[in-house]
């Protein structure tokens, strides 16, 4: 049994990274039930996603999921990798840039790699990860990147 698997936790630890070390998520089809809960949850009721005769007169020419929506879901398909699981500390911030929409029916994933790892120089149990990371559809297309900033345990 590992030190890790001791202390309960089965992500990795801060000196477990390496920079350029990446991941692909499973993959999650988004549905009409994912646009009308995410309206529901969000109050954000916008013809673009909820009214085909209007939004198919758009330059998208038919519905889309909501840009946060799939924020949300790509942070989930995100932790279904495991790396964070009882190691990270907090999600500390982003950068986000939405670059194409996701459709009712698109299938999307998440493509993470470390871009770059900070110990800490006030609290030695502790480093920032900063992660390069791409949500892409079943066509390779990059629908939404940027970066996430997490800090995680050090193993001690």
């Amino acid at each position: 049994m590992t030190a890790t698997q001791l202390k309960g936790s089965t992500g990795l630890y801060f000196d477990d990274f390496e920079i350029g070390q990446s991941w692909t998520s499973p993959a999650r089809t988004i549905t009409e039930a994912d646009v009308v809960m995410f309206a529901g949850i969000s109050g954000d009721f916008n013809p673009l996603h909820t009214d085909e005769e209007f939004s198919k007169k758009t330059q998208f020419g038919g519905r889309i999921f909501h840009g946060p929506g799939v924020f949300a879901v790509a942070t989930g398909l995100e932790s279904r990798l495991g790396i964070k699981e009882g190691t990270a500390i907090a999600f500390l911030g982003m950068t986000w840039n939405l670059k194409g929409p996701v459709r009712i029916g698109d299938t999307i994933r998440v493509e993470q790699a470390v871009a770059s790892k900070k110990p800490s120089s006030s609290k030695p149990d502790r480093g920032v990860i900063t992660f390069d990371v791409s949500v892409v559809n079943q066509k390779d297309e990059v629908c939404q990147e940027g970066q996430w900033v997490v800090m995680f345990k050090r193993e001690q």
